[in-house]
């Protein structure tokens, strides 16, 4: 995993790393295509919050901005400053710079079956936080989630799953297992809103970095779930 300019993996520190990452940021904001992306950046975590949602609204309408990709290649080459980071689900029906209406450049995102914080996902939000200046965190899980629907299965009916399939539900089951012993309808689609809550909960409480920015006011944690047949964002 290779989130930024001049990262590496030679075992440092996390004290170690954001030293060396805030001073990475600070060359990478005197280039050209850093400082222009950092202009459309959103400066507080309400706007960054909103600019999501309003690039969803118009990818709802199917009004997206129109956009040359290729112009530029060449200044994001010398720096980047996402304005937002999703942690979302590896599912091939959700694209997120696609659900946001956002172009490269503009969101830092974490991807992983089940849209739940594992250690080198936690590791690379911090980053995307504390060095890059991402201002909202957005845990995005969508509707008829496969890693959910497993976990949900293998709670009622304790399925052993093959391979390492077995390790997501391990870690998606405490957010999803009350949902599942209380029962009732829909169980499916609660399940997919108390994981994304479980994940929002825990972002916003991970110390030493996510919390304490969370407590500052310096960033916001929202969780929201893709419905698929509308594209739509639905906050949880």
């Amino acid at each position: 995993m290779c989130a930024c300019n001049g990262c590496n993996s030679s075992g440092l520190s996390r004290r170690g790393i954001l030293a060396a990452g805030v001073g990475a940021l600070a060359l990478a904001a005197e280039a050209p295509g850093a400082r222009a992306q950092s202009a459309r950046s959103a400066e507080t975590p309400d706007a960054a919050f909103a600019r999501l949602m309003e690039g969803n609204a118009r990818y709802v309408s199917g009004e997206m901005n129109q956009r040359d990709f290729s112009a530029g290649r060449a200044a994001r080459a010398q720096g980047q400053a996402p304005f937002a980071a999703i942690l979302g689900c590896a599912d091939s029906r959700v694209a997120p710079e696609l659900a946001f209406d956002q172009g490269p450049g503009e969101l830092f995102i974490v991807r992983v079956a089940g849209n739940f914080v594992t250690p080198e996902g936690l590791g690379s939000l911090e980053f995307g936080a504390a060095v890059l200046g991402t201002k909202v965190i957005m845990v995005l899980g969508h509707t008829s989630c496969g890693a959910v629907n497993a976990t949900v299965e293998a709670v009622q009916k304790g399925n052993n799953l093959p391979g390492h399939i077995a390790g997501l539900v391990t870690a998606m089951k405490p957010g999803i297992e009350p949902v599942v012993k209380a029962g009732g309808t829909d169980l499916e689609q609660r399940s997919v809103v108390a994981n994304v809550r479980a994940n929002v909960s825990r972002l916003q409480t991970e110390k030493p970095i996510l919390g304490d920015m969370v407590a500052a006011g310096k960033l916001k944690v929202v969780g929201a779930y893709y419905d698929l047949p509308t594209g739509k964002v639905i906050l949880v």
